[in-house]
């Protein structure tokens, strides 16, 4: 983003200003030209008022794309969830049977770990869910009701663990207080989630069976504040209508609660400030008819905080608390995929950015957001990983 304001004394800056934003994200104003001849303390105020009205301009953009990322080997024809954290962006990569790790400051390949099942029918291909375990392992769903553990020194896969079903093994989450890593198996009927040890031999802890969830089940996120899990689930009892967000007790090992939400069907869930629960209503939603919109939600009650129409049909949803910001990968927002930006401090939607093709995963550090985009894209030929950032 760049800008020039230019004025005099007669009701706009009395200086020229030149404004810019390079890629690593630093802002610049310059003032040249003020008149000598106005006073000190107006010329002050002045320009205070101005570098306030562009700061403010620059905190309200949305995003903007500054940097595309090629992955080597096969085409980007099939991928899943990413995650960043601890400097690495990881993505699941089926095309190539592999996690791809990114380096997110340098924006550098690191290393495609292989291992995986790759892109399979049946609900058994992987990798599929992504997590970063203290900042040394990554933990990836795969098939044959698996996860695959990487150590990230060696960049090698080193456990690999069985959740007991006959599907692949879907979304993952992190609960760090407790040491336990959550494993959704969406396609086992009924659906059923695992709590592992993130600690050697990596014994599972508890199996909890979830039958009212009747077309699967999407992101598990854990929430510091509560202690609590909470799941996505798109549908519950057969009605597409209704959906729900299960909550689960670690430390009990059992689902406490659920909140229904109406016409959504939840696929991406991010805990934000203030115990905000973000809900990326799905692109399965927009399929079934419903509104694209996306819901924001008191993570403990559950009640409705407010409803963001402008943005809709997402798979994955993000927070980043350094740059205090909702990231949407709405893959099926009307008018083609989107980055939906929601600044979660003030509950408010930024706007939205074109992200390209198949574009249903986002994982956003340090305000830098992670775009894969799928093999046929117009700007990513055989796909690429878009970056974006203010």
């Amino acid at each position: 983003m760049s800008a020039i304001a230019t004025g005099s004394a007669s009701g706009r800056c009395p200086w020229r200003m030149s404004f810019s934003q390079p890629p690593e994200g630093r802002l610049f104003i310059n003032p040249v030209n003020m008149s000598e001849t106005m006073p000190k303390i107006l010329r002050c105020g002045l320009f205070t008022l101005c570098l306030a009205v562009f700061a403010s301009a620059y905190a309200n953009q949305p995003a903007r794309l500054v940097d595309r990322i090629t992955l080597p080997g096969s085409p980007l024809k099939s991928f899943d969830i990413g995650f960043a954290s601890h400097g690495v962006y990881a993505l699941a990569d089926r095309s190539n049977a592999s996690v791809d790790l990114i380096d997110t400051h340098t924006r550098r390949i690191l290393a495609q770990v292989g291992g995986f099942a790759g892109a399979k029918p049946g609900d058994q291909g992987g990798p599929n869910g992504v997590t970063i375990v203290d900042g040394r392992q990554i933990w990836a769903g795969d098939g044959n009701s698996s996860v695959k553990i990487i150590d990230l020194k060696t960049r090698r896969i080193v456990a690999s663990v069985s959740t007991g079903g006959l599907k692949r093994v879907d979304e993952l989450g992190y609960d760090p207080r407790d040491h336990l890593v959550i494993a959704a198996n969406n396609a086992d009927q009924p659906p059923f989630v695992t709590l592992i040890s993130s600690r050697a031999p990596y014994a599972v802890a508890s199996r909890i069976e979830l039958p009212r969830a009747t077309d699967g089940l999407e992101q598990p996120v854990w929430d510091p504040r509560s202690g609590m899990i909470f799941l996505a689930i798109p549908v519950l009892d057969g009605e597409p209508a209704k959906g729900g967000i299960a909550v689960i007790d670690p430390r009990q090992h059992k689902l406490v609660g659920m909140h229904e939400v109406s016409q959504c069907m939840p696929g991406g869930l991010a805990v934000g400030p203030a115990n905000q629960l973000l809900v990326g209503c799905s692109d399965d939603a927009v399929s079934a008819g419903f509104p694209a919109h996306s819901l924001l939600l008191d993570a403990i009650s559950g009640k409705m905080i407010r409803t963001f129409p402008q943005v809709g049909g997402s798979d994955e949803v993000w927070y980043d608390g350094r740059s205090g910001r909702y990231a949407l990968a709405a893959v099926a927002n009307p008018g083609g995929p989107v980055l939906g930006m929601i600044d979660a401090r003030h509950e408010r939607w930024l706007g939205n950015v074109p992200s390209g093709k198949s574009a249903h995963s986002v994982a956003s550090v340090d305000g830098a957001v992670f775009v894969p985009v799928g093999a046929g894209d117009k700007a990513c030929p055989r796909g690429c990983v878009k970056v974006f950032d203010r």
